[in-house]
This record gives structure tokens, sequence and C-alpha cells, in this order.
């Protein structure tokens, strides 16, 4: 039985929590550390890794000749402070932002923080609003909402129809390979060119930690894409709390895979600040959990041996059979690894099972398989599981610095969260940002939480399904589609895998 097997050693912080039961029925759960400090921007640990370890590798990319492309701390604070020097001549601002079509890839990354470094706001928008949309209504909709006052994209040539439709007249348009015909553009090449010192110091000194970082748009699955707005202190503080938990990743410089895309917070900020704020190494996968794509990941993961290491549980389910069929694949994966996280769904009992078994088969150890909750508009990192709270569904207690607030809800536990990972709002949707918040400003998430043991706060919570899915039978019962949906991925197992729920955060990080 693997369950008798130990568990590798992985650090974790220290996550006990206070429960307060209020005279309104609320109830009030704290975690009992505190945060302590962070830094003022996302460039700051740029800059700290620059100069602490220089000739690290910060990020690696696939290249055309199927080798890797890195590029180490040093040389990426470069490029990105020249970058940002074309930004700030161009007067971007969070009025007139940088927005990037593109998916992930290290010029991807660059721009970002150079944006970071300039205290420009920029949105990286989900490709499919490019390249699937016929009628490019969503992503119309993003340009008229954001004011752009530059346009990315790596490759032009399968976006062209989408910069022909969506990009105003008169906004300039960054290429880092094959310029549309008809339409003046800029190579990325130039952007590299460009260098103001001075400027760059300057407008760096003068970011705070209420200064727009980025955009991230909402799914827009129900409705048109909202655009959620992330401030410095939303992303330093949340890199701070995820460190806290994962204390192990300040003993050692984390290394990971990684395919999720940047565009959502989970990829974009959970991820990619995990390893930047540790002094990581990220390689980006080219591959991702589909048919005709895990394979690429599979080719990657036999040359990259992650510390910790992120997917949706379909890419886990995904996985498992090459897992299987390939010892050497299975001893690159687990060789290192101390941790699997997940997010966007719950996990199957039966995928948890063999990962469990494939760990023990190559390690005689298990590895950590953890998960937390939080949205778009946290950062996202707001609750997380560890070694005392592990299970299916387990998604944990509250980071620190954050104070959680459970409002009873048709015989639920409606989730209510307030800190310094809370977004201000979605950007200039005054009336959704008003609707998005509770009369003492805390962030209604819409999900509900239970206890997994209602005598033990230390315990953690449950997901408990998404308030607004759940309905009533005519007969008056309440149908908890959350715990349903779970109970019959199990059920169905191996026949039915997961499903996707629309517009909820689920076992997530990322929503």
């Amino acid at each position: 039985m693997t369950g008798n097997a130990p568990i590798r050693a992985a650090r974790m912080g220290d996550c006990r929590a206070t429960l307060e039961h209020r005279g309104d029925g609320a109830m009030i759960v704290r975690n009992i550390n505190p945060l302590g400090p962070y830094p003022r921007s996302v460039a700051d640990r740029l800059d700290h890794w620059a100069a602490a370890a220089p000739d690290r590798v910060w990020l690696a990319e696939r290249d055309a000749a199927g080798g890797w492309r890195r590029v180490t701390y040093a040389q990426a604070r470069v490029k990105a402070r020249n970058i940002a020097a074309g930004l700030l001549r161009r007067g971007l601002s969070a009025e007139r932002p940088l927005v990037i079509l593109s998916g992930n890839d290290i010029d991807h990354a660059l721009l970002g923080m150079a944006a970071l470094y300039a205290g420009v706001a920029y949105a990286p928008v989900s490709p499919a609003y490019s390249l699937i949309s016929s009628d490019h209504g969503k992503l119309k909709h993003i340009f008229d909402l954001l004011t752009p006052g530059l346009v990315y994209v790596s490759d032009a040539a399968p976006y062209a129809r989408a910069l022909a439709n969506a990009v105003p007249a008169g906004v300039e348009i960054v290429v880092g390979a094959n310029p549309p015909p008809g339409r003046e553009t800029t190579p990325f090449s130039a952007l590299l060119a460009e260098r103001d010192d001075a400027a760059v110091d300057a407008a760096h000194a003068a970011t705070t930690h209420d200064t727009i970082a980025k955009f991230l748009f909402t799914s827009g699955s129900t409705g048109a894409p909202k655009a959620v707005v992330n401030t410095q202190r939303m992303l330093c503080s949340n890199m701070a709390m995820t460190t806290a938990h994962f204390a192990w990743l300040m003993d050692e410089p984390p290394v990971t895979l990684d395919w999720s895309p940047w565009n959502h917070t989970a990829g974009g900020n959970h991820d990619f600040n995990l390893i930047l704020n540790n002094g990581g190494t990220l390689h980006i996968d080219d591959g991702k959990p589909t048919p005709g794509a895990i394979e690429r990941t599979v080719r990657n993961l036999r040359e990259v041996s992650p510390t910790w290491y992120f997917n949706v549980p379909k890419g886990y389910d995904a996985l498992v059979p090459f897992l299987r069929a390939d010892k050497a694949l299975r001893e690159s994966f687990f060789r290192n690894l101390k941790l699997m996280w997940y997010a966007g769904a719950g996990m199957a009992q039966h995928v948890w099972d063999a990962l469990d078994e494939l760990a023990v088969m190559t390690t005689g150890e298990r590895v950590l398989v953890l998960t937390g909750l939080g949205s778009t508009e946290t950062a996202p990192f707001a609750l997380a599981a560890d070694q005392t709270m592990i299970g299916a569904g387990v998604v944990g207690a509250p980071a620190r610095d954050v104070v959680m607030k459970l409002v009873p809800a048709e015989g639920k536990h409606e989730v209510r969260l307030r800190g310094p990972l809370i977004t201000p709002g979605y950007w200039r949707q005054p009336d959704l940002t008003a609707a998005a918040f509770d009369e003492e400003g805390f962030y209604r998430m819409g999900d509900a939480l239970r206890f997994v043991d209602a005598g033990d706060v230390n315990k953690g919570f449950r997901f408990d399904g998404r308030i607004a899915e759940d309905f009533k039978l005519a007969t008056g019962t309440w149908v908890a589609v959350g715990p349903m949906r779970a109970s019959l991925i199990d059920a169905l197992a191996p026949w039915r895998r997961t499903w996707r729920w629309r517009g909820s955060t689920a076992i997530s990080s990322a929503r």
C-alpha cells in the first residue's frame, strides 16, 4: 500500500489559523503568522537575482533547432531595462497600456518585466481571442476597454486577421517575426536596442504598491471579459505569501517546467512569480495536456527534472500512462520533485492514487500532492493546503495576511476575502467593482467551503462548490453541483476523467 510509504521531505511554512464566531452568524478565519515585508515592485526581484546569481538561468524555451534557448538573470535585466526605455519613450501608462497577444515565450517575459520596471501596465491576452474567434468580438471589446498604446505579437502570420480586424489604426504593433503586409510595424529588435538608464531608474523609483502592474482578463465564458486590475501590492504580497507557505523554496532555487498560460493568473502570476521571487529556473513547456501536445511535455520532462511542478488534473491524468510505461521518464520526473501542485478542477482519486503509486515505485517515497483556492481577483494565492491537509478537495487554510469571512448561504459557507492580495476592482467598470465587494470590503468569491473537521480549523477546508451553480429541485432540495461533479468523476472513472466547470474557481489557483 502506497499510503504506508513516507512522504518526501519538503519544508512547509506554518499555516495554522484562528477561528472567530461572530454574532451575525459569519465566521472569521486568519492565519496566525504575520506575512512580513515584501518588495515594492516585482522587478525588484530581477534586480536582486541579477546581482546575487547573475549567471543562473532564469528562463529557457525550445528553439527552432530543438535545443534550449536560455536567458540568465543578468541578461534578462539588461534586456528588460532596454525595452522599458522604449515603453517610456512611447508614453505608455495604465490609460495606454501594452497589450501582448502571444503565448508564453522569453520575449513575452522580457516585455512584461520591462513594463513592471517602467511602471507601465500591461495586459497579456488569451491567444484564443485572436486565433480561434471568427469575428474577434471579445478581442475588440478588450481593445475598447483598454485603449492600448502598443500591441505585441511574437509571430504576426497567425495573428494577421486579428491585427487587421481588431487593432485600431494608429496603435503601434511590435512584431517578433513575419510583419503583416499593408501595415507599418516595429521589429521587436528595435525595442531591445533602446536604452535610457536615467529614465528607467526614475520611473522604477516612482513605482509604488498602488501602481497598476497588469490587467488580467476573466475567461468571459458567461459574458464579456472583465479586466481585473492587478497592482504591485497584489503581486508582491502574493509572492511573499507563496514563499512563506512553500518554505523549502528558500532553501534551494526551484526548477520547473510549465505550460500554463501567462494570460491566466495561475501561470502568469502564481507560477511565474514563484520562480522569479526565489531565483529559480522556469523551462517554458511547448506541450499541453491535449492529444498531440502532451508528447512534447513528455519530451521536455525527459530533460528537465523539476523540483516544483504544476498542472491541471487533466494534465496529470495525461502524464500517468507515459510515466507508467517509461522508467527513464519516471526517474527524471520524480528525481528532485518536492511538490505536485494542481488547480483548475478537482483531481479524481484514481489520478491521485496513480501518482502516489508511481512515485513510490520510482523513489520509495510519496511526493506531496496539494492544491489551494484563489481567483484572478486574489492574485491568486489565497488559501493553500500543507502536508497535514492531504486529500482530494482539501484547499487548506488562508495564506498569511489573508482574512477569510465565511457567510451562511443556503446551508453552506460562502467565502469572502480581504487582504493585500485583493484587486481594487475591474478596470473602467465601477458597477461590477461595487458588486464584487460586501459592506466590509470583503471580496465575494462566489465559492463555498466546508470544514474538514468542524472541531478543528487547522484541519483546513474542502471546496464545497460554487454558490451560483447550485440549484433547487421542485421538491425544495438544494443540489450542490461541485460535490456532485466530483463524486461522478470518481464513480465514472476511467470512462469519464474530468470536467472543466464554467465560471468556477473549483479547486483552483486560477479562475
